[in-house]
């Protein structure tokens, strides 16, 4: 949240108002955010009595009656907006949906929205929250690794706008955002790779000793949900708080400065230079850290060919989104959609390519005078390199699915929408022999029954990872 302190004084010709805004929000780690002994949330709601929240329906379809059990033991009347929000949906229709269950409500002034849910429901609901009243308070409890390591950090919140991420938003403070790392026990080992990206951004241009940790845990990290899984072993847990915690702390020191992006040479830019275009131009669309991990490995090898980064460093990058199963390369990058983007970026920072690059890996230098052919040489290099990774450089599960789009619930076995969605989609994220690899829907199998049992499993405290029949998971 935020206060103004502001003066004004005549001039000869006027007036001239002066003003300094006061931000203020704090983190609470917390697992068990919504276990009734814990009563650091329901505290933040005691004046009001009530409560509105918005969360993903696939959320809900999980965590929905621990939320209701939770509110009505700290006897606070509890009211859920349930969405289904993805790329494709991160509109100002589905933003208008959220006002009008704020409407509905009889949201005041200083009162927050809760808002549970990945980094596209915290953006969406945010902006909404921004609108609303030009400023309307709200809570973060993000569910995805995405959304704690990287969207709960940032003052950011956006809607898509035709084929550009983010192309409408604000800067708007949650007045407090809660970190319950158990969440990521339901969450598809799709998305811990999707986040797993975020972690790498951060600490290939800043924190060299939580990309180290990164590249000794890395498959463990994805297997367990960052050591939070059944039978994770104690080392891994304790390297996944370290590196939760670094990659947070490292984050919140390079954007507080610099919280309304003023100053445009941002190292946390790193892997969005040419991602923000690219990201939605595929029919099924990239899931978020792919998309960036493919602007990233590129990235790596301009530092590479420009000399800014060794020849063993960039082999230990990309051998590290490689073992990850994020993506390094795309079909539809190519030197127009290359050229596209660039222009598009240099527009956003004032007419500077200003793109991040590891200088040596865990530092950042910004790389402003380069042309397109030059650009596009460099493309030409990185895919012949990529090529001699396994899959080529390709991606496990890059495409968006159920998880990501809402498209289904995680109690429903098929609709007609994600049978839609998967012949767009074709083989890609679905058989032993497909190009981005998995198995079937999220890599747990598509025949999904009911969440009863995992809601029953989550009120006792006991759930295994990527558990048979569970879909969707925690994301929004």
């Amino acid at each position: 949240m935020s206060d103004l302190n502001a003066t004004v004084e005549e001039t000869s010709a006027g007036f001239k108002v002066e003003g300094y805004e006061k931000i203020s929000y704090d983190f609470t780690f917390l697992d068990g955010v919504f276990q009734p002994q814990n009563g650091q949330l329901a505290a933040c709601y005691e004046k009001w009595g009530r409560v509105l929240a918005v969360t993903d329906q696939n959320v809900y379809d999980v965590y929905g009656e621990q939320i209701e059990q939770y509110f009505a033991h700290h006897k606070l009347d509890l009211k859920v907006h349930r969405t289904k929000i993805g790329e494709k949906a991160k509109t100002i229709p589905t933003l208008l949906s959220i006002v009008d269950s704020m409407t509905e409500f009889g949201i005041t002034r200083k009162e927050p929205v809760l808002v549970i849910g990945g980094g596209l429901v915290t953006d969406v609901a945010g902006f909404a929250c921004a609108a609303y009243r030009r400023n309307t308070n709200f809570i973060r409890v993000p569910t995805t690794v995405i959304g704690l390591i990287d969207a709960s950090v940032s003052i950011k919140v956006a809607v898509n706008y035709g084929n550009y991420k983010n192309r409408l938003g604000a800067y708007h403070a949650p007045m407090h955002t809660f970190l319950d790392f158990t969440f990521l026990r339901t969450l598809p080992k799709s998305q811990v790779r999707n986040g797993f990206a975020e972690l790498i951004k951060i600490s290939s241009c800043a924190h060299l000793e939580t990309f180290d940790l990164l590249d000794k845990y890395c498959e463990q990290l994805i297997d367990t949900g960052f050591g939070r899984a059944d039978g994770a072993p104690e080392e891994v847990a304790k390297a996944a708080d370290k590196i939760n915690r670094y990659g947070i702390h490292e984050m919140l020191k390079l954007e507080t400065p610099n919280l309304h992006e003023i100053g445009l040479d941002r190292v946390i830019a790193y892997g969005h230079t040419w991602s923000p275009l690219f990201e939605l131009i595929p029919a099924t669309p990239l899931r978020h850290g792919h998309a960036i991990s493919i602007d990233m490995a590129y990235s790596a090898t301009l530092a590479n060919s420009r000399g800014l980064l060794s020849d063993a460093e960039h082999k230990r990058i990309l051998t590290l989104f490689s073992r990850a199963g994020l993506s390094m390369d795309h079909p539809d990058f190519n030197a127009d959609v290359l050229d596209k983007a660039t222009q598009a970026i240099l527009k956003t920072r004032d007419n500077k390519l200003r793109a991040a690059v590891p200088n040596p890996l865990g530092s950042c230098v910004f790389v402003n005078d380069i042309e397109h052919a030059e650009l596009a040489q460099i493309l030409e290099r990185h895919k012949e390199i990529v090529k001699e990774y396994p899959r080529e450089g390709a991606g496990l599960e890059a495409y968006v699915d159920a998880s990501d789009t809402g498209y289904t619930e995680n109690n429903v076995k098929a609709t007609k929408e994600l049978e839609k969605a998967a012949a767009e989609a074709g083989s890609l994220n679905k058989g032993q022999n497909a190009l981005h690899g998995g198995t079937d829907v999220n890599g747990h199998g598509a025949d999904v029954t009911s969440v009863k049992g995992i809601k029953d499993k989550l009120q006792n405290g006991h759930i295994m990872n990527g558990a048979p029949g569970f879909t969707n998971g925690a994301r929004g």
